[in-house]
């Protein structure tokens, strides 16, 4: 998501219904690693409508297991979770909901708990704030493939072109 002042990655918007925790801490990681081949320094957050132990509930506990896993998998990304979008990204709400973590407020990678809640947060940031999508990016493959919605601009479309091609051309680099 291109921000005027920021870019934002989304975890899974376009393909995993209901991922499992494990599915989950993938995500994070191989989204943190995205990020970084562009040039993103990733803090992300694992969201989830409970900002640490605000709430309970089976997707609470499977987004705080899949925080565990990526953060043992990757003890040097910055990952914490799970929260809520607004202690993601607000840095207000960040610390008032969240205020020893080092991702609360600052997120710039945001991993949805399922394909729900990732499309519609994606769409909706999209259209409200009337800002670029790049993808979905498609991750895990041989090969650099890439999405566009059917509701795609023509921006969107140009900037999904030039991502996988960037793409291309740095998965022809490391051969």
């Amino acid at each position: 998501m291109l921000l005027p002042d920021e870019v934002y990655v989304y975890g899974d918007c376009a393909i995993n219904p209901d991922p499992t925790a494990e599915q989950l801490a993938e995500i994070a990681i191989q989204s943190a690693d995205s990020a970084k081949a562009f040039g993103i320094d990733p803090r992300i957050a694992m969201i989830s409508y409970s900002t640490g132990t605000s709430g309970t509930g089976a997707d609470v506990e499977k987004v705080q297991q899949a925080t565990q896993i990526a953060q043992q998998r990757r003890p040097d990304l910055l990952i914490d979770g799970p929260l809520q979008y607004d202690a993601a990204s607000v840095e207000s709400v960040g610390r008032q909901k969240a205020p020893d973590s080092r991702v609360a407020g600052r997120a710039n990678v945001f991993i949805f708990p399922d394909l729900n809640t990732g499309n519609t947060t994606y769409k909706a940031v999209q259209r409200a704030a009337n800002v670029v999508s790049v993808g979905p990016m498609l991750q895990g493959l041989n090969k650099p493939v890439n999405d566009l919605s059917r509701g795609a601009l023509v921006d969107d479309i140009v900037f999904t072109i030039a991502l996988t091609a960037i793409q291309a051309e740095q998965q022809a680099a490391a051969k």
